[in-house]
């Protein structure tokens, strides 16, 4: 066998393992496109289970979110309900009272844009969105003080939009919710 040939046959295998690695590349391009199709129209076919609305423009008028009925308070099954409402550049309530080893359902939403409630050093992440209620279920497994930012850019003045999370004992936030009403730590 001449060189030419040896050559000549190393260039056609090459070729053909070149064919075979762009054919695999093709595949896996096409399976991943066909996979995000896929996915999206799934889930834009598949909404929330549930989606909650409310009117942003009258939170403070009536309904869930009027200013009396939020902060926190201690349902009959012995769960919580926390309901606050982000706008700019606050939340309301400023500071959240819960008890710790109890679960909790936070209710929010925003008056104004979009916000977000980040609640650091656990794994509560949500949205605010306008005329949306975002629910998020939480349990807290120790006591202390919890920073929660707006993580979700608001406009200017965003960077001053912090609100706190106080865990306190069970017993204790017992005690505080006989009085009724709902429980906040403004001012404490």
């Amino acid at each position: 066998m001449s060189a030419e040939e040896t050559h000549h046959d190393s260039a056609e295998v090459a070729a053909r393992v070149e064919r075979r690695w762009a054919t695999i590349a093709v595949i896996i391009i096409v399976g991943m496109a066909l996979l995000a199709a896929f996915a999206g129209i799934h889930s834009a076919t598949m909404p929330q289970p549930r989606v909650e609305t409310t009117d942003p423009s009258r939170l403070h008028l009536s309904g869930e979110f009027v200013e009396s009925n939020l902060g926190s308070v201690l349902e009959a099954n012995g769960n919580v309900t926390v309901r606050a409402i982000g706008q700019q550049y606050s939340f309301t309530p400023a500071c959240i009272l819960v008890p710790a080893d109890t679960p909790i359902t936070l209710r929010a939403t925003s008056a104004d844009v979009v916000h977000g409630i980040l609640i650091q050093g656990t794994n509560v992440n949500t949205m605010l969105v306008p005329g949306y209620i975002s629910e998020q279920l939480m349990r807290f497994a120790k006591t202390g003080d919890y920073l929660m930012p707006c993580q979700e850019f608001c406009s200017f003045g965003h960077e001053g939009m912090w609100g706190k999370v106080k865990v306190i004992d069970k017993t204790e936030f017992a005690v505080r919710a006989k009085s009724g009403g709902r429980l906040s730590c403004v001012g404490q």
